[in-house]
């Protein structure tokens, strides 16, 4: 109930924010004043946009029978998504709130949206355990013409702008890369769901080695089933006996969890790793509402999350709102600030002091083209750098073959792997184990990119200061040729006054939003993450496996000749197999490195030329809309001589507006 009040408070703060956006966005766009402000006017409105419809995403990712949909109902208060003993959430899933509850599902191909009820989704949509385990051996999914499905409910957590992203199991190979791909970066938090009593599995720990550590994400881990430990134990009413066994899984966890739980030198494992008992959470619950849950590590959980979301997520959401909402008010007062004085300008003079300004307007150009020009030079290096990294990334794989493969071998015993009516249910599974292993070479590579990337960004970004500090410098003589002195504003005792397109460079605001149908969240003001993640997923595990088709046809095939009449021993027929699987891997390295080199370069250079064209629009937009600005008032001055001293108290009385709505704003933040 805490959660839900004090997330509907923020949710009131995000409306009225926007309201007071819209207010200065309004005002002036009914001003009639040619101010030149379209930019600002279309960032406050996107923002406006935003802060209505944003949601706070919470993805649940767990192994199959790790009860998400379990946790998921306690925390909703009712038992919405299947959580009975058999089935198993078989298609990605999004609640989020609507007036009438409904399931809708959408596909993959051109077929229109299909809408069900509730129990027709269950029944439709889930699966037993037995088939999961059947389709993970196959490496299938369940229901591959769907895309995902969208589950509308009318519960008050859902009211106040949240949206939790239920996923499948971890065990299925494409599920894990759409889920890596598509969904984590468009997510506030990352709840990441196990088991007490099978402290992380080897896929787990795959999964969180290869797709979270690293990547920035805010990932809470929820130990479910707390509560049966005690079935474990050899006296049930021993208390000292369960303290014990409880330590003893403590300490596997936090030695097992610990890398996963720091960020920027801090260790918060006590802030990120919970016990609970997601069964018991939903009897009590669905018992009474209300009920207190304080047994079952919900209510330190749920305490957790909303200080996270309330402290960490909404604090920035509502920084970057009013950083939009000043950049609009400093340029409105500064705008205002010129033109008053040249409204009293004759118009001889007002002509001279434009003419003089031309060299400056020049030398905007130029920052703008040398800028533009540092973007591509950096664009080119790590085009070439990132190509390199690849090749020789792919290239060395055959290196360390036997030993990183060692890991991802079925475990099929000796004689079974000799057994030719085995050799198909081996052949499966060397397939899979085959898939997964380059499934995480390449998701070690990706993390890689990433990190070269966003090192490149931040130069380009400590550019940006550098570059916006002289294009300032620039605005600044202008404005002195122009009245006589440079114009200061300081609307929040703020020190910073870079022109808005080097703030949005350097990742001070985001005006992206996200949905979960494929978009993702900008973490920055550019969101480059969500192009490479786009461009990658075209390389994919598929494309690496059509160059590999070779060795999967039939391991068993390619290894026999080696193994010999007299091999007798399981360990010497398994190291045979793995050496002629080695060997035919590593021919197909050269081939696999050249052609996907091209969608490498590819994928990098479009992070960057989106990033420059957006930028030299930005520049482009500013430098236009000051010239314009100065042609208007000379035009203006020409034919409404008579009418400058309304236009004056018109712009006073706009920036009086404009300024009290931003106050508005920045008090409702500080509350």
């Amino acid at each position: 109930m805490n959660l839900t009040q004090n997330l509907a408070r923020l949710y009131q703060t995000r409306l009225q924010l926007s309201d007071r956006l819209k207010t200065i966005a309004d005002a002036i766009d009914r001003s009639d004043l040619d101010l030149q402000l379209d930019r600002e006017i279309q960032d406050l409105q996107t923002t406006t946009n935003n802060l209505r419809s944003g949601v706070f995403r919470l993805l649940v990712l767990g192994d199959l029978k790790r009860g998400k949909s379990t946790f998921l109902n306690a925390l909703l208060g009712e038992q919405i998504l299947p959580s009975d003993v058999n089935p198993c959430t078989a298609v990605l899933t999004v609640l989020r709130y609507g007036e009438q509850p409904q399931a809708v599902v959408y596909f993959k191909d051109e077929r229109s949206a299909e809408y069900l009820d509730l129990e027709t989704f269950k029944a439709q949509y889930t699966i037993s355990p037995d088939e999961a385990k059947e389709l993970e051996q196959a490496n299938a999914l369940a229901f591959p013409e769907v895309e995902h499905a969208v589950i509308e409910y009318p519960l008050p957590l859902l009211a106040q702008g949240i949206e939790i992203v239920d996923s499948p199991g971890l065990n299925d190979t494409e599920a894990r890369n759409k889920l890596s791909l598509e969904y984590i970066y468009s997510c506030q938090a990352v709840l990441f769901m196990m088991r007490a009593v099978q402290p992380l599995t080897m896929g787990e720990r795959r999964y969180l080695e290869n797709y979270l550590k690293d990547r920035g994400l805010a990932i809470f881990f929820l130990l479910n089933g707390w509560d049966e430990i005690r079935k474990g134990l050899v006296d049930l009413d021993s208390q000292s006996e369960l303290a014990a066994a409880e330590s003893k899984i403590r300490q596997v966890f936090q030695t097992n969890l610990a890398e996963y739980c720091q960020s920027e030198g801090q260790n918060l494992y006590q802030q990120r790793v919970f016990e609970i008992s997601a069964l018991n959470a939903l009897r009590q619950r669905l018992k009474d509402p209300h009920a207190d849950l304080s047994n079952t590590g919900f209510g330190e959980f749920t305490s957790t999350l909303e200080k996270f979301l309330n402290e960490e997520r909404a604090a920035t959401e509502f920084r970057r709102a009013q950083l939009v909402a000043k950049q609009t008010c400093d340029r409105l007062l500064e705008s205002v600030s010129r033109r008053i004085p040249l409204l009293k300008s004759d118009i001889a003079s007002l002509k001279a002091k434009i003419a003089s300004v031309k060299p400056e307007f020049e030398e905007l150009q130029g920052i703008k083209q040398r800028f533009g020009a540092e973007i591509l030079t950096v664009r080119n290096r790590q085009v070439k750098s990132l190509s390199n990294s690849f090749e020789t990334y792919v290239l060395k794989l055959g290196d360390t073959f036997e030993a990183d493969f060692a890991i991802y071998q079925p475990s099929l015993e000796f004689f079974d792997f000799l057994d030719p009516s085995k050799r198909e249910e081996f052949n499966r599974a060397f397939k899979q184990a085959f898939e997964r292993y380059l499934q995480d070479k390449l998701a070690r590579w990706e993390l890689i990119a990433e990190k070269e990337l966003e090192l490149a960004f931040l130069q380009l970004a400590d550019s940006a200061a550098t570059q916006g500090a002289n294009y300032r410098h620039l605005i600044n003589k202008i404005d002195e040729k122009l009245i006589g002195d440079r114009i200061l504003i300081n609307t929040d005792n703020s020190e910073d006054d870079s022109p808005g397109w080097a703030k949005w460079a350097m990742g001070f605001f985001s005006l992206a939003t996200g949905n979960v149908a494929g978009v993702a969240l900008a973490a920055v003001g550019f969101n480059w993450k969500n192009i490479l993640v786009n461009w990658l997923a075209v390389i994919g595990i598929s494309s690496f496996l059509i160059l590999f088709a070779g060795i999967l046809v039939n391991p068993i095939g390619i290894a026999l000749t080696s193994l010999g009449v007299g091999a007798i021993q399981a360990n010497q027929a398994r190291s045979e197999l793995i050496k002629a699987t080695k060997t035919e891997f590593v021919k197909t390295l050269p081939s696999i490195a050249q052609k996907q080199q091209k969608i490498i370069e590819e994928a990098i250079a479009d992070c960057f030329n989106d990033y420059h064209q957006q930028i030299t629009q930005r520049i482009d937009e500013d430098i236009t809309a000051r010239k314009s600005e100065l042609d208007a008032l000379l035009v203006e001055k020409e034919n409404q001589d008579e009418q400058n001293q309304a236009e004056i108290q018109s712009l006073e009385d706009l920036a009086s507006t404009v300024s009290n709505a931003y106050s508005e704003v920045k008090s409702l933040i500080a509350s």
